[in-house]
């Protein structure tokens, strides 16, 4: 490469603009079949600031560009709009539901013969990569709120509005758009590699704890932001563990080191609790067993695409660096006396499953180096590894390889799936 194209190159990634979220909305095309009831066919829109009139001008277009797209290609959808500034892209989640994804094209200023212009780099905008963002955002409200179809038997179309509000005006600003990558299309799981002992143990401990406990539906362990087994079907786990090590168990954390900084006893870890023995506490759920409040207890919704959903409370108890999930039956009604079973019950077992599980796990660390970078995914049970980001749970800003090769990730990756 010439000095000149270096310099060139230098330029572009220094002063491009980011990759931005500039709409997003939900619509049913269903609804609203009257002339001057076309508001109707809304159901949510970000940002909320844009006009009413111009919001049924968006949904109008998405309507028309999928019933022209239609004519030409029966058996598949319309799913994006390439334009000089915008990427659109199109997802029916569920039969008539419409989401629409509207992100930025970055552009550099550029000069040329004196004149100033910009230059649109749509190539570092990939439909696979935004569109499995998309699809992410529809599982994970449907994870927590259900489906559609649904919450509009249980209620409303304007008790479905609600919850949409209320889950996407909080979910759209934690999406790290600019740093979405081929990771995103996959959507993957990272493992803990274990010897048969140690996985035998921990299988052991959780059949141990559902027959304790027969108001847990589904239990699923982890240690380390790994998944070590889980008895939830492939696609529930896949957004669970999103959740879990994207956004629950960092916030976790971080409440923890704060903890550890505001507290006159320094020395203690956050962790710690002297009085019961061991170091097992709630992470969802009953933040001091000796008061009244439950706390937060999340309520999840599995199995969605069987034959019937299952609601649950989601319990997560937590001790050193292991971490197991309780999903419990939703109609059980839960209350401070299961929650204390429970602590009592794994808070000594886990300490001690999870202080053996990190040795073995320092053992296999220090023994591994991973000279090559590489991206690993096995389709088949959603296994996922990567030698390639600093951190492949939080998305970490920084990569090992230059951002150019990762986007080059994502094209090879388009073309071998067409």
């Amino acid at each position: 490469m010439s000095s000149g194209a270096a310099h060139d190159r230098l330029e572009i990634m220094t002063n491009k603009t980011p990759i931005q979220l500039l709409k997003f909305f939900i619509y049913n095309e269903s609804f609203g079949q009257n002339e001057g009831e076309e508001q109707k066919k809304l159901l949510f829109y970000y940002p909320a600031e844009i006009v009413l009139n111009n919001q049924i001008k968006d949904v109008g277009l998405c309507e028309a560009l999928v019933k022209f797209a239609s004519t030409f290609a029966t058996e598949k959808p319309c799913e994006s709009l390439h334009t000089q500034k915008a990427r659109q892209l199109f997802f029916e989640a569920e039969k008539n539901f419409w989401l629409i994804l509207v992100v930025s094209i970055p552009c550099t200023q550029r000069t040329k013969d004196g004149q100033e212009y910009f230059e649109y780099l749509e190539d570092d905008v990939h439909d696979s990569v935004y569109m499995a963002v998309l699809k992410q955002a529809y599982h994970m409200f449907r994870l927590f709120m259900g489906t559609f179809t649904d919450i509009l038997e249980r209620t409303s179309v304007d008790h479905l509005k609600v919850r949409l509000e209320h889950f996407f005006s909080r979910y759209l600003q934690t999406v790290p758009w600019e740093r979405c990558d081929i990771l995103d299309v996959f959507n993957g799981i990272q493992f803990l590699p274990l010897d048969k002992n140690m996985y035998l143990r921990t299988q052991c401990f959780l059949n141990q704890t559902e027959a304790n406990f027969p108001q847990v539906k589904y239990t699923a362990f982890l240690y380390n932001d790994a998944l070590v087994w889980s008895g939830l079907e492939q696609d529930d786990i896949r957004i669970l563990f999103k959740y879990l090590t994207t956004s629950l168990f960092p916030s976790c954390l971080e409440s923890e080191m704060q903890a550890v900084q505001t507290s006159p006893y320094s020395t203690r870890t956050a962790t710690e609790r002297p009085s019961t023995g061991h170091y097992g506490k709630f992470i969802t759920g009953p933040p001091n067993l000796n008061d009244t409040s439950l706390g937060k207890i999340p309520r999840i919704f599995v199995n969605t695409q069987g034959t019937k959903t299952d609601e649950c409370h989601l319990l997560v108890y937590r001790a050193l660096s292991a971490s197991i999930c309780l999903m419990v039956e939703g109609s059980y009604q839960l209350n401070l006396d299961f929650c204390r079973a429970v602590d009592q019950f794994l808070g000594p077992q886990l300490t001690v499953l999870a202080s053996d599980m990190g040795e073995q796990y320092s053992k296999r660390l220090s023994n591994s180096g991973d000279s090559m970078k590489y991206i690993y995914f096995n389709h088949m049970n959603l296994a996922e590894k990567s030698s390639v980001h600093a951190d492949v749970s939080k998305r970490a800003a920084s990569t090992a390889i230059p951002p150019e090769i990762v986007k080059l990730m994502s094209d090879v990756q388009a073309d071998l799936i067409m």
